[in-house]
């Protein structure tokens, strides 16, 4: 689940301390400072999409540990992996997301299609024990299967 900040800018990822736009412009070639519009256009254009796990939940802080159990409610992934039949990895940002994706989608999944699960680093500012350049090297999976020609 976006973090406070994200939630009140209405952007994923809006934390500056967050590196999770640097490592993907780097990677995919993108301007990591351009407008979140273009930033977002710039995934898209790739063939990633961005979505959270949770649809919706309740926590006091923007720590994941903080989630508060009964009150998770899962994206429909389904719906998902039914409307973008050609999905073929799945990555999460961190652990946190993988284990709510193991836990509360994946095994009521009906509609899922044959894909890779690919759990990375969170680029959280509070996952600051993994060095930049691990999580570089671990998020450049996002390459191997994006469209990198450019941009239409």
């Amino acid at each position: 689940m976006p973090g406070k900040v994200s939630l009140r800018e209405q952007q994923y990822y809006a934390h500056p301390q967050n590196l999770f736009w640097k490592i993907t412009a780097e990677i995919l070639g993108f301007d990591a400072t351009s407008a979140y519009p273009l930033r977002v256009s710039s995934l898209k254009d790739r063939g990633i999409a961005l979505w959270d796990v949770l649809q919706s939940c309740t926590r006091e802080s923007s720590l994941d540990a903080d989630i508060v159990a009964h009150t998770i409610v899962p994206n429909d992934f389904d719906h998902f992996f039914t409307a973008y039949p050609d999905i073929r990895r799945v990555c999460f940002n961190g652990a946190k997301a993988a284990a709510l994706y193991a836990r509360h989608v994946k095994p009521f999944l009906q509609n899922a299609p044959i894909v890779e699960y690919v759990q990375l680093p969170s680029t959280s500012p509070a996952n600051a024990a993994i060095p930049r350049a691990e999580k570089f090297r671990a998020w450049s999976v996002i390459k191997h299967g994006a469209d990198l020609s450019p941009a239409r």
